[in-house]
């Protein structure tokens, strides 16, 4: 059936925009210079600061001078600016208590904020004796954390000092500490809370000037929802995730699908083992993990085997996108069009998409299970094409499409995906009933914020001379067009319309998106939809699942960084963006 999106015909009753987050997130502030600069390197830190403690365990509670010395050895083993010392002492410190904070129930815990989270010239929140009470403006990060730890069971303040919380601790009421709070005060508190000996976790500001302030929301999460139900907090998704990605190397590849014949199948082959993020197997096994009765347990030849049809499917429809928007690079070489030319790479993709339903087929599992897989799979395939075929109607009579229009593409082509991946894992362990409707949720956020990232990647600091050649819709410069005027207006109407008009350079149209502040909106949307993967989640059960896909969630936007947004402009300050732009963006 088609389904055209010309002059604004695209079906758009379906598409949620997620309530409104947070503006102060970690992408839009500067961190002070004795906090690494950049998400990756802070997360980077973090591993290494857990792998340390697995090949030296340390005992909590720690003397200050004693902890000094062990992370001056994280700091010289690893490489980092010793001006990170402090920064590494107070991660240590956290990972040292993370288990004994795991035992503590919700209840028996206090979630402590600055104030300096609020946006001071806008915050309308009053101040008793025990410190803001947060007017639920929407406006900061202090009215999610305190909602979510709230509904968890935690007692939460807003306030600053040592004698409230000791005063608390000495009631014997509070049990474990989740904070908040810049480099100085950890170092003042440091003592109160060694005396005290509970569990304490700290989360650093990225900034130490007291005003409109930020914190690694992914982290204050992990720490606010870690519980010793979830078995899989131990799991090392690196190292899973690296795993996954062995079983693409061609001698892997031979021993699971078996060795290629004929050229076809060659050509197949070497696309389906070369360059891949490789995160829909790797989305297959965790749910697959966590849902088993042991997360740690190796996994089987079964779901490899699923692991990998997921894969090809994904491989397959890259193959035929690039064949229908006339592609010639990808991942930084030539694709299967561009090198075979577009009979070889239709066949090579109709391949694929073949192989990965034999692999479903000859997986060693229950006929049950298999046939709720290949019904995943179908459905998948199905909600793809629909999808993409919304984009090729645009693409056969191109016209200016709005964000909502763009974010329902979003959802018909990138989150099946997705969901294909989830719900593969889910069913191989028998458990897809149950949990279907959550990874529904949770895919088609997570698709939608995944494509928010590649549009912005796509216009990023890595983007060729030739990033407008293919042009598609986007986001970003749906965005851009309802804000900008005159000739900028002009010029991005007549590339929506692919007239390529002159002047129309990556320069120039990343100038309009910074200047109409659709980079900033786009960001923030990004960050909406990541929040409302997780809000999905609350209503799970499962804690092993639950816990799981917050961490992926973190995991695959911590490693996919977007270059050139946030760093070669000027930093935006929180009052500088309009929380209301990003809701006529795409207003229900």
């Amino acid at each position: 059936m088609s389904m055209p999106v010309a002059a604004g015909s695209l079906p758009i009753q379906t598409i949620k925009l997620p309530a409104p987050v947070p503006v102060t997130t970690t992408r839009f502030r500067t961190p002070k210079k004795n906090i690494p600069q950049t998400k990756k390197e802070r997360d980077a830190l973090l591993a290494h600061i857990r792998e340390f403690l697995v090949q030296e365990p340390l005992v909590p509670p720690m003397p200050l001078t004693e902890l000094r010395v062990h992370a001056e050895k994280i700091i010289a083993a690893t490489g980092y600016d010793p001006i990170y010392l402090h920064y590494a002492a107070v991660l240590l410190n956290n990972e040292m208590w993370r288990e004994s904070l795991a035992a503590i129930p919700f209840e028996r815990r206090l979630l402590l904020m600055p104030k300096c989270l609020r946006v001071e010239s806008k915050c309308p929140a009053p101040f008793d004796e025990f410190g803001l009470l947060c007017k639920q403006c929407g406006l900061c990060t202090i009215q999610d954390f305190q909602n979510e730890a709230e509904a968890l069971g935690y007692a939460v303040l807003v306030a600053e000092g040592s004698a409230i919380v000791m005063s608390l601790i000495q009631t014997g009421q509070i049990e474990a500490i989740v904070g908040i709070s810049c480099l100085p005060v950890l170092e003042r508190t440091f003592p109160y809370v060694e005396s005290a000996a509970i569990p304490a976790i700290a989360v650093p500001l990225l900034q130490d000037d007291c005003i409109d302030t930020n914190v690694d929301i992914d982290w204050v999460w992990e720490y606010l929802h870690l519980t010793s139900d979830d078995k899989t907090r131990r799991l090392n998704l690196h190292a899973l995730k690296d795993e996954v990605a062995a079983w693409f190397e061609p001698a892997a590849l031979d021993r699971l699908v078996g060795p290629a014949v004929g050229a076809a199948e060659v050509i197949a082959r070497n696309w389906l083992a070369g360059v891949g993020k490789r995160w829909r197997p790797f989305l297959t096994v965790a749910v697959y993990q966590a849902l088993r009765d042991d997360p740690e347990e190796p996994v089987g030849e079964a779901v490899m085997m699923l692991a990998v049809a997921v894969e090809c499917f994904h491989k397959a429809s890259l193959i035929h996108d690039d064949i229908e928007d006339g592609d010639m690079e990808r991942y930084g070489v030539m694709t299967v069009p561009g090198a075979h030319g577009v009979a070889a790479a239709l066949n090579a993709g109709d391949l694929l998409i073949g192989e990965g339903y034999r692999l479903i087929a000859e997986a060693n599992l229950p006929a049950e299970i298999k046939v709720a897989v290949l019904k995943v799979a179908a459905d998948g395939q199905r909600a793809l094409c629909r999808g993409q075929g919304a984009e090729l109607d645009w693409a056969a009579h191109p016209a200016p499409l709005s964000p909502k229009q763009v974010l329902e593409i979003f959802r018909l082509k990138t989150a099946p995906a997705f969901e294909v991946a989830l719900a593969l894992g889910a069913a191989a362990a028998g458990r897809l009933d149950e949990t279907r409707s959550a990874l529904r949720a949770y895919s088609e956020n997570l698709g939608i914020a995944y494509q928010i990232r590649d549009d912005m990647d796509d216009l990023g600091a890595d983007a060729g001379a030739n990033a407008l050649d293919s042009f598609r819709p986007s986001i970003l410069l749906a965005e851009a067009l309802e804000r900008a005027t005159g000739e900028d207006q002009a010029l991005l109407d007549s590339l929506w319309r692919r007239l390529t008009p002159a002047g129309a350079t990556v320069d120039a149209i990343r100038q309009i998106a910074h200047t109409t502040k659709a980079d900033d909106t786009c960001l923030l949307l990004l960050e909406r939809y990541k929040q409302a993967a997780i809000n999905s989640l609350q209503d799970v059960d499962n804690a092993n699942l639950k816990g799981l896909l917050r961490r992926t969630l973190g995991k695959i936007f911590n490693d996919l960084e977007i270059k050139g947004w946030c760093s070669e402009f000027a930093p935006v300050t929180p009052a500088a963006v309009d929380p209301a732009a990003v809701d006529s963006a795409a207003a229900l």
